[in-house]
C-alpha cells in the first residue's frame, strides 16, 4: 500500500554489507577498470528491459508493481517472495517481472541503480536494497548511500554518477509507472497484476493468497 501511511521494517547496514552481498552476489566483486568506468551506459532501451526471475516460458506471469520505498513492498520481497519462488518460480510454474512505480526521488534513484546493475545483478540487488530499504531511504542523502550497494554489485563510482544523472534512464521508469496506472489502474503498491490482468493482488498479503491465486491460473 501506499508508503506514506506504513510502517518501516529495519536492517543492519554493517550486517548485510557483511553477509547479504555475499550470499546475494555469492562471491566479491571487482569494481570495473578506469577504462570501462569511462564508457558509457549502454542505451536506456536495454536498461529498461524486462529482467524476468524465471522460466520466460512459465504458464504464469506476475507483474509486479512496487516502489523501493514502500515497506509492504520490502516485506513481499523479503518475506513472501522466498516462498513463491521456491514452490513456482524454481519449479517453472511462475515468472516474475519487478515493474517499477516509484513514489519519492530516493524510491527513483534506487529503481535507476538497479537498472544500470549487470542484468545478472538485478534481482539480487533489488532484493538487497529491500532488506536495507529503512537504512538507504532514511540517510540525509539516500543517493550517495545507495552508492555503497552499486559498488558492492561491482559498479564503479563514475559509472553509478552517470546513472543516477541520467535524465532519459529516469524518464523512462517514471513513464513505466504511467503505464501501470493507464493500463492496470495501479494506485498503490504492492499491486501484482497476473496474466495480463486475469488476477489481481493489491497490498501485504500472505503466501497462501498468492498461492489460490496462482492455483487457479494453472487449471
Amino acid at each position: 500500500m501506499n508508503r506514506k501511511i506504513l510502517g518501516r521494517r529495519y536492517f543492519g547496514l554493517a550486517g548485510l554489507l557483511a553477509i547479504g552481498f555475499t550470499a546475494a552476489f555469492g562471491t566479491a566483486v571487482t569494481a570495473p577498470s578506469a577504462a570501462q568506468a569511462a564508457a558509457t551506459l549502454p542505451p536506456v532501451s536495454e536498461l529498461m528491459a524486462d529482467r524476468v526471475m524465471g522460466d520466460p516460458k512459465a504458464p504464469v506471469t506476475i507483474l509486479d508493481y512496487s516502489s523501493m520505498t514502500c515497506p509492504h513492498c520490502a516485506h513481499f520481497h523479503t518475506d513472501i517472495l522466498p516462498k513463491i519462488k521456491e514452490a513456482y518460480i524454481d519449479t517453472g510454474k511462475v515468472k516474475l517481472i519487478f515493474r517499477d512505480f516509484p513514489f519519492d526521488q530516493a524510491a527513483l534513484s534506487a529503481s535507476m541503480l538497479a537498472h544500470c546493475a549487470p542484468a545478472e545483478r538485478y534481482y539480487p540487488l533489488t532484493d538487497v536494497l529491500f532488506k536495507s530499504q529503512s537504512t538507504w531511504s532514511r540517510a540525509a542523502d539516500p543517493a550517495k548511500a545507495l552508492a555503497q550497494y552499486g559498488k558492492l554489485a561491482g559498479m564503479s563510482q563514475e559509472t553509478i554518477d552517470a546513472c543516477l544523472a541520467n535524465k532519459e534512464l529516469a524518464d523512462a521508469i517514471l513513464n513505466s509507472r504511467l503505464t501501470g496506472q493507464n493500463q492496470y489502474k495501479v494506485e498503490a503498491t504492492p499491486t501484482f497484476i497476473l496474466n495480463d490482468g486475469k488476477a489481481r493482488i493489491e497490498g501485504a498479503q500472505s503466501f497462501e493468497e498468492f498461492s489460490k491465486a496462482i492455483d487457479k491460473l494453472l487449471k
